[in-house]
């Protein structure tokens, strides 16, 4: 044990979690309040932490949410990235840094990295929806855009916007995930990658190849990989070489370590308490470990790495760790005849709630419907589900749906994003901030959005149509999540990738063929009908259809029939009715509608 020399003023003893873990009775260190310890310690001990205390990993939402699913712009490259990077700092004065506002991100975008204005709105967007705010804010927010009745007053208020700069540079340099190369490209990618293959499990633990986003091997991979990159990219200037890279003596600022908390989180000891980046290596009882010094108020570029490599580890809260040692949900019945049983998995119980996730896979020929607290704020995916109707009527956070086919998937109010991928003959019903699409075929999107569908790469017959549903408590889960009825860009697609020049690939659903859509379950709350109503031609399609039927009904009441008459025509009505519903495969949806038998349960959440 150290010879410690105590100022008696000072007592009691401290009994903090570092002093108790070391097994060393001290006088109220640093770790317990801020100053200079009063303690004269013969040893390094009491700053020095086992390796193995410190716990970092990828955070999963920003590679979920944030990374766009195309390949990224060729200017997105770490030598203009880092010229960006120079860039700002030297105009900080004019709103490019530490906060970089859109005219001077427009201006960078558009006359430096030679991107369209639309494609250099839509990254700060996506950028700007990853910051934390309140439901009001986002409320608040929505009201300004549509109040705007031009072009130059929604670019007015746009420029009042402004990110992080050093986080928006690593956000911009992450949509490198999804960079297709046959061979090693320059930032040492492979694809199709075998680590994919190798290391993601799905829900029975068996190895399968995954969607780059949700696949948190991929994640960790990525960072471990670039980190001088990412550490390089949040440089001062003055502490690169001739060359733009970091160097043996390179300082690395407590504003640059903060930025990466964009990426990186932790904990101590394994504890539930999850801590930003920064708030780790700023802990002095790391301080040796990370290189940070008091002197210069900076952290040493080399020891900050090599720490940084070394507490790297796969995330507890990603969807390996969900499917590996989340709960295990039973919300589908077994399908009799059938060798298919759903498999759900959710971490709710064993996570913080900005982590939760869940995963649900090959739901087949069935309909589940789920109104729950383990579903609130989720990222939500759903894979392999075929032929079935699932509805999920608890505000989201996000929504991927991958590989699913002939199904209808109704949702509540998505605050960030919902994503198809290869998919094929399916319907989306739902509200959310922003929807994207790539390799579809025939699918429907009934949807209400504040900001331009998205039409990536390999997408075919695509319809858009104005949402037309509600449940008793979906303007209460809008309100929560931040979503408005206004402005509504359902009906106005971007077309992203340069293969999808062609507009013909996509259409929206003429108004002779819209219906309204009944969700068939009773739940309290006070909205009854749509939100925002119908666009014009829709309810007038509506109202015509409606009158068709009055019509019909008065026709039958003044035919005289007698009452065999209308015997054998109810029955002849029936009929039809029938061999409709069977043509048609709604058969199914009624037949699984039936509640199942006492005896079945079902598991909570």
């Amino acid at each position: 044990m150290p010879a410690l020399v105590p100022d008696c003023s000072l007592w009691p003893w401290c009994k903090c979690a570092e002093c108790f873990r070391i097994n060393v009775w001290c006088f109220v260190c640093q770790i317990c309040r801020e100053g200079s310890s009063p303690l004269v310690v013969e040893s390094s001990e009491l700053v020095k932490m086992d390796q193995s205390m410190v716990h970092l990993w990828v955070k999963t939402e920003p590679f979920i949410v944030g990374a766009l699913q195309i390949p990224p712009p060729s200017k997105f490259s770490m030598h203009y990235l880092r010229k960006m990077s120079t860039y700002v700092r030297m105009r900080a004065s004019e709103g490019c840094y530490p906060c970089l506002f859109w005219p001077m991100w427009r201006h960078i975008a558009c006359g430096k990295l030679q991107l369209a204005k639309d494609l250099a709105w839509l990254y700060f967007e996506i950028f700007d929806s990853l910051v934390e705010r309140t439901p009001e804010e986002r409320l608040e927010w929505a009201e300004v855009v549509s109040s705007c009745t031009s072009e130059e007053e929604l670019e007015k208020q746009r420029n009042k916007l402004s990110v992080d700069t050093l986080q928006f540079l690593l956000f911009l340099y992450i949509q490198q995930l999804n960079k297709i190369s046959l061979r090693t490209s320059l930032i040492g990618e492979e694809w199709p990658s075998p680590r994919d293959k190798s290391q993601s499990a799905n829900l029975t633990g068996k190895s399968t190849c995954q969607n780059k986003n949700w696949n948190d091997y991929t994640h960790q991979a990525f960072v471990q990989n670039h980190l001088l990159d990412l550490l390089e990219l949040l440089l001062d200037p003055d502490q690169l070489s001739a060359s733009s890279h970091s160097t043996h003596g390179s300082l690395v600022s407590p504003e640059a370590v903060r930025a990466l908390s964009f990426l990186i989180e932790g904990t101590v000891n394994k504890t539930r308490t999850v801590h930003p980046l920064h708030e780790l290596a700023l802990w002095q009882p790391l301080h040796v470990k990370n290189g940070y010094s008091k002197i210069t108020k900076a952290f040493s570029f080399p020891k900050l790495e090599v720490w940084l490599r070394a507490c790297l580890i796969g995330s507890p809260f990603g969807t390996s760790a969900c499917l590996k040692s989340g709960k295990k949900l039973a919300w589908a019945q077994q399908v009799e005849g059938t060798t298919k049983r759903a498999k759900i998995a959710c971490n709710v119980h064993m996570v913080p709630e900005v982590h939760r996730m869940v995963v649900m896979s090959q739901v087949y020929k069935q309909t589940l419907a789920k109104s729950s607290d383990t579903l609130v704020g989720a990222h939500v995916k759903i894979h392999r589900c075929n032929e079935s109707f699932i509805y999920l009527l608890s505000p989201l956070r996000s929504v991927t749906i991958e590989k699913c086919r002939n199904s209808t998937f109704v949702l509540g109010p998505v605050q960030t994003a919902i994503h198809l991928h290869s998919c094929d003959n399916v319907k989306v019903i739902g509200i959310c901030y922003r929807l994207s699409l790539s390799s579809t075929t025939g699918c429907t999107f009934n949807i209400l959005t504040p900001t331009h569908p998205l039409i990536l790469l390999g997408n075919q017959a695509v319809t858009f149509a104005p949402y037309h549903t509600h449940y008793p408590m979906l303007e209460d889960h809008m309100a929560r999540m931040g979503l408005a009825t206004v402005p509504n860009y359902w009906d106005s697609p971007m077309l992203v990738c340069k293969e999808n020049s062609d507009a013909s690939v996509f259409r929206l659903l003429p108004p002779s063929e819209f219906y309204t859509f009944v969700i068939p379950f009773e739940m309290e709350g006070d909205t009854t009908e749509t939100p925002g109503g119908l666009p014009h031609a829709y309810q007038k399609a509506l109202s015509q259809r409606e009158q068709k039927i009055q019509v019909w009904q008065k026709t039958v009441k003044e035919a005289g029939l007698t009452k065999d008459q209308r015997k054998q025509f109810q029955v002849l009505v029936e009929n039809k009715f029938y061999e409709w519903l069977i043509h048609t495969g709604h058969r199914q949806q009624l037949d699984s509608l039936v509640p199942p038998a006492a005896g079945s349960k079902q598991a909570a959440g």
